[in-house]
Order: C-alpha cells, then structure tokens, then sequence
C-alpha cells in the first residue's frame, strides 16, 4: 500500500454521479459555464473556447447560473464579478458553499487587478483571475491548466473517497489510481506539506529521476536540488494561499546517478482533512533546452568556423570597450578579408573555399591572446578584437603576424593554395567611441590596403573617410545615373594608314553629371564594375551604338563599323552573345559592322565560358580585338586558342615609341607577332607625326589618336564623316628607327 492510502488524506464523501462523468469526460470535451451579463462578452469568450474544443454554456445573471448548472452541471465556470443584483463574489461563494458544486473550478473575470480584488475572489472560492480585456492565449492556458490540475484532483478525491467507503478494495482502487497517473507522459509527485515527502508517485516520475517507488517515498522536493527544506515550504505556502497555483517554474533536479535534469513544474494545493496536499506536474524539458541552446548558437557562431558572428562580435566589442572605458587599455579592431578568395571558389569550388575559411580560422587562433576575440563577419571577411595593455604586442605586431602566417601554402584535398590577406586597423578610443564606426573605419582602412596591393595592413586616417564618403557619393549619384539615363557616347575615328580614310568608330563612354560637367570614363569605370552597374552600362552601350549604326546605315552615310568595350563582368554576369544578338536584330544591323574590344584580363578570367561566349560571336559575324595588348598576360597560346581579328598595342608603349628603345622593342614586337597571326594591329594614343611615322613604316594598320581627332559628340562625328576628312600621311622615313637601332 502507498504511503498515500496509509496516510488517509481522503476524507470527504463519495462524489456526485455529475463529478464523476466531469471526470471521465476527455478534456477536449470539457464543458465551459460562461455567466456575465453583458451578452456581447458571452459571445466572445464562446468565440475563443469553442474552437478549441470546448462546449460551452451560458448565463446572464447569477439565477441563470444556478439554473444552468442544475440542468447540466459544467467541468469549469467562467464567472463575472461586476454583476447586478447578485454579484459574481456572491455567486460563486454559494457555489462553493454547496457539496454538489464545491468542486467546481472558477475563474473570475475582473477589470481590476489590486490585491483586494484578488483577496475577494479568493474568499469566495475561485481558483483563477482573468483579467479584462482578455487575452485569448491567456484564457486558453488557464482554463486547459486548471482542466488538467483539476482532473488531477478529481482523481485524488475519489480515490481518497473510494479508501474511506470501501476498504476491502483499498489496494484495487490504488493500483486505478496508479494506472491513471502512469498513462500520462508528465511525471506527476504528491507531496504531504506537513511532512515535506513524497506520498505518491508515478511511474514517469521514478524513471525521469532514477529512483524506485520505495526510495521516493523516503524522499522529498527538497532532496532533489540543492535546495533547503524552509525554501520549498515557502513555494508550497505560496501554492496553498493561491498566489502561485498555476505558474509553472523552471528547475534543476538531481537524478540518481547524480546528473541533472532541467524541467518545468506546475503545482496545486489540494486540501485533505486538516492538511495539505501538493501535486506537482513535471516535464522534462531537456530537449526543448538543448534546442534553445541550439538556436542560440546557431544565432550567436558562425556554422561553419565555430567563431563568432558578426551580432556576437559586435556584441562582444561593445562590452569590451565600456569596460576599458576611462582607463589606460586599448582596444584594436583588425579587419581582415582573403585576397582573391573569389578565385579559388571560382576555380576550385565552394567546398574547397569552405575549407580554406576553416583553416585560416585556425591559423589566425595562432596569432592571438586569450583576451582577445575573432569573430567571421560575413564570405572571408573577418575581424579581430585587441585588448592592449602596456606590455601587449601592438595591433600592427600582430597584422605583421597575420602575413607570417599566410606564407605557407594551404593543402586543401590534395590542392596547394596560397593566399594573402588584406589587414585595416582602427583604435579605441582614438578613431572612435562606438563599434559600428570602429568597425567601418577598419573596413575602410582595409580597402585602401587592398587598393595600395594587397597582401598589406594599413591604419586608419581621417582623410580615408573623407575619401570613402566621396566614394560613397559618387557611387550614388552613378546609381542615380542610370535611372536617369544621363550617360552619353562620344566617338573616335579609327584611321587606316594606307590611305588615311577612317576605318572605323570606338563608342567611348562619357557621364553628363548634374553640376559637374562632362565627367571622363577614368572617373567612374572602376567605382561603376565594384558596385556591379557595369553589365547594365555595358549592355545600354551595345544597345545604343547598334542603333546608331543602322541610323548611320540608313542615311547617307552608309556604313560604319564601330567599337565597344566590353567588361569583364560582362562575360561573367550576363549572356553576352544573347545580348549583342538581340541589339542587332533589333537595330537591323549587319554583325561586321559591331567590334568587341575586350582586355586580356578578360580572356583569363572564367576561360571556358569566355571562349563560348567568343565563339558564339564570332559565329555571328561580330569583330574580336584585344584591347590594352602588352599590358597582360600577352600569351600566345590564348592568341592561338581565341577567335581574335585585331590586337591593340596600348598607349603606354606608344607614347614614348620614339623616345624609348624599350617602347619600341614591343610595339614592333606586337606588329610583327599579330603579322604572324594574320591578324589586324592598331595603335592607341598616337599624338605626333614621328609616332605615326614610325607605325607605318613597321605596318600597323590603324591608328587611333588626337593626332587625327579627340574623341567628339554625336553631331560633331557625323560631320567629320560627311566631310570625308583624311589624315595628313607624313613621308616614310628611317632616321628616327636608326638611332633607336630597330632595323
């Protein structure tokens, strides 16, 4: 026998046929008596219960109530305190003044939430407050707990009744009372207040804790954590005044085998004879722990490194800089991006990059203190957090430590790969007092370090700021641009050297900016390929041109062929070929009369799609020139493998071609090279007659240069070529070859 029944607790009478099929009947059936008069707030709590499984009932005055609960008595009775004639206080101490409706949960509904208030509600006998306006998760929680805890106590009274009435089947009727507690998965404890143990278990409790039956009746609440016994007794008091009956609370119990579990109780006092009975409902609530864990890491590290992110490492920068606040420590943010890292998930994947970004983490574990803090921002984006005392290494000593690092090559399944890092340091509190300034002076400080060529630190100054806001501005205004369609296309004339007729247009890009003027390509090419504009620039000029050809095409000035440069982005981010078919379709034009001009950087870059890209070009018709040749790769074997028709030797060799004998040496190079190709050279940037002259003694084909015609305007262009102008052709001379020593 338990220590249960050996403790008569039960004292009362047999329940009511009406309790016991309360009882019986399965929560979700349970039967909800709502008495208010205000039948707009009748309908709303029915609102809110019925689909969620509850019957309801209602009444609009106490008599109604009584009348109600006679006919067909409820399982709980939702009860307002403000009512006319008989109040809810009033009802429902009568209630509870009755044997056949004592057991009956209530919960007040009340607009007011003062201690009186609830020390009147408990005197005339109800279990819960709802207060108004009623919050429907609330009403669900507390009518489904006080549902359950009040089967729970269903099931003790008439047990306890069943012991006191029938004796001969006292241990039958435990071992029913033991099954019903064993059916649910929560651990369920009986607690005798006044001796501070266990009288009754179930079968869920034992295994959640370790111990058998037996060894849990030699226990109590305050032998399972480290708690005292007068610690428990004030919950258990608490419980029993009504201040805390349904909150449920989040504890560590001791298992037996002495580990911790962590789980959720709710408790009820239950009054038999002259004492108190505590039931306590567990739940283990381990997993659902280590889920919150879970997702807390998931929130806080990088899934991939186990470093922190950047919410955590700003988190943790934040801190550290209120606690070094006013005193002689420093703080150093370092910002650290992998150079070039594109290329090798370009090339070798993104597995391989992830395991890069894997390694490099440990590496840069190696160059930091205890103290400080690493935290992956973001792709290969990291950052560090210094703490510098006196004696600490500077932040600099440690970017120098970072570089020492990176020289030796990683090995990533059987791939060795080396890779350099660009480093931009700021200071607390000497760059600035708040972390997402520190750390965007240290991003900015890493640019211009990876500007200045990679593989570099560099500190942050205040004219870096000042220059990453123009950048800021004019990539804006660039944004601002193309939506308002303010670029334009000027046009330079190719010119043959066999007879000094133009050969051809190159379509320069030129940007009519609000306020300042006709800004030049070198102003804003560069900022427009970082901020990913270029392809749709690009894409606009291919367009334009080619209708200008047909317009061109169409009128008296017939056909001209003219030339485009095409980013490297180009290739990469959109379906070229698609693109300038489409144009020329468009447009009506003949493909012979569109020239590509491409880098070398181009064709080396994502080699197999650019040679598609080529081939797909060529096949319609379209001219292929490498422009900027000899500033490269200059390779042959790409020369040999590409569909090319026209090199361009750059103006960097043609500039100084009569001056320096090195200039020269590769230009001639390049014209002889393209000659053995079959292809077409033209030179760039020719200025002066010795240039040309040179040139066309050595049998470039074309020039292009202010020596015929600046770059013009629309209008200006079309009257160059009605005019039918030709280029003053200077004699074929020797002299200025002979002091160079070229032939």
């Amino acid at each position: 026998m338990s220590k249960l029944a050996s403790a008569s607790l039960w004292s009362e009478s047999v329940p009511s046929s009406a309790a016991a099929s309360r009882s019986a009947r399965p929560a979700l059936a349970a039967r909800v008596l709502i008495v208010d008069d205000d039948a707009t707030n009748r309908r709303l709590l029915q609102a809110l219960l019925e689909p969620e499984g509850y019957t309801t009932q209602s009444a609009g005055s106490g008599p109604q109530a009584f009348a109600a609960i006679a006919e067909c008595p409820p399982d709980l009775i939702l009860l307002d305190v403000a009512m006319p004639g008989m109040d809810g206080h009033a009802v429902a101490a009568r209630l509870k003044a009755d044997v056949a409706t004592c057991d009956i949960p209530i919960i007040m509904v009340t607009g007011k939430v003062d201690a009186a208030a609830r020390l009147a509600g408990l005197e005339a006998g109800a279990e819960e407050f709802l207060t108004k306006p009623i919050d429907r998760a609330e009403l669900w929680l507390r009518v489904r707990n006080l549902l359950r805890l009040k089967a729970s106590s269903d099931l003790l009274r008439r047990h306890a009744e069943l012991l006191a009435s029938q004796v001969q089947a006292r241990n039958a009727d435990l071992q029913r009372f033991r099954t019903a507690m064993n059916a649910t998965a929560d651990a369920i404890f009986l607690v005798d207040r006044q001796t501070m143990r266990f009288v009754e278990v179930n079968t869920t409790a034992c295994a959640l804790l370790g111990y058998s039956r037996e060894e849990m009746f030699e226990r109590g609440p305050q032998n399972l954590g480290n708690v005292t016994v007068e610690q428990v007794e004030r919950v258990f008091d608490a419980v029993i005044a009504g201040f805390s009956a349904t909150q449920p609370s989040e504890v560590n119990l001791h298992r037996k085998d002495g580990s911790v579990v962590t789980v959720e109780i709710e408790r009820v006092a239950q009054r038999f004879g002259d004492g108190w009975l505590i039931v306590a409902v567990v739940r283990d609530i381990g997993e659902r722990k280590a889920t919150e864990r879970q997702l807390h890491r998931l929130a806080h590290y990088d899934s991939l490194t186990a470093l922190p992110n950047r919410a955590l490492f700003y988190e943790t920068l934040r801190n550290n800089m209120a606690l070094t606040a006013g005193g002689a420590m420093r703080v150093a943010v370092l910002f650290i991006d992998l150079d070039q890292f594109k290329n090798v998930n370009d090339t070798l994947g993104h597995a391989i990059g992830d395991e890069l970004l894997l390694h490099f983490s440990a590496r840069l574990l190696r160059c930091i203190t205890p103290r400080d803090v690493i935290g992956r921002l973001g792709g290969d984006e990291f950052a560090l957090m210094l703490t510098l005392g006196e004696s600490a290494p500077g932040a600099t000593a440690v970017a120098e430590k970072i570089r020492d690092v990176l020289r030796a090559p990683f090995d990533l399944q059987g791939h060795e790969v080396v890779v350099t890092a660009s480093i931009g340091i700021t200071f607390y509190p000497d760059d600035a007092t708040d972390a997402e300034t520190l750390l965007k002076y240290a991003d900015i400080a890493m640019y211009r370090a990876k500007r200045a060529g990679r593989d570099a630190w560099c500190c942050f100054t205040a004219q870096m700021n000042i220059d990453a806001m123009a950048r800021h501005d004019l990539e804006m205004a660039l944004r601002r641009a193309v939506d308002n369609q303010e670029f334009v296309v000027y046009y330079q004339p190719k010119v043959r050297l066999s007879d000094g007729t133009v050969a051809g247009l190159e379509a320069l890009l030129r940007w009519q900016r609000p306020g300042f003027g006709l800004v030049p390509p070198s102003a804003f090419i560069s900022v427009m390929e970082e901020c990913g504009l270029i392809v749709r620039v690009g894409n606009w000029v291919i367009d334009t041109v080619c209708r200008q050809i047909g317009e061109w095409m169409r009128s008296p000035l017939g056909k001209v062929q003219v030339s485009v440069n095409v980013a490297e982005r180009q290739f990469v981010e959109s379906d070229l070929a698609r693109q300038v078919a489409s144009a020329l379709a468009r447009h009506e034009v003949p493909a012979e009369l569109l020239e590509l001009e491409l880098t070398e950087g181009s064709l080396m870059t994502n080699t197999e799609l650019t040679l598609g890209t080529l081939q797909d070009l060529k096949q319609q018709g379209v001219t292929i020139s490498i422009d900027d040749f000899g500033t490269g790769y200059s390779s042959l074997a790409y020369l040999r493998r590409f569909p090319i028709d026209k090199l361009k030797i750059d103006i960097a060799f043609i500039r100084d071609i009569t001056a320096t004998a090195d200039d020269a040496a590769v230009t001639l190079a390049i014209i002889r090279l393209a000659h053995s190709l079959k292809l077409d050279v033209i030179a760039e940037g020719v200025e002066t007659a010795a240039q040309l002259a040179f040139l066309r003694h050595h049998g470039c084909e074309q020039i292009q240069g202010y020596c015929f015609s600046a770059p013009l305007p629309l209008l200006q262009i079309e009257a160059l070529l009605r005019e039918g102008r030709t280029l003053a052709m200077p004699p074929l001379v020797r002299a200025r070859e002979n002091t160079l020593r070229l032939c």
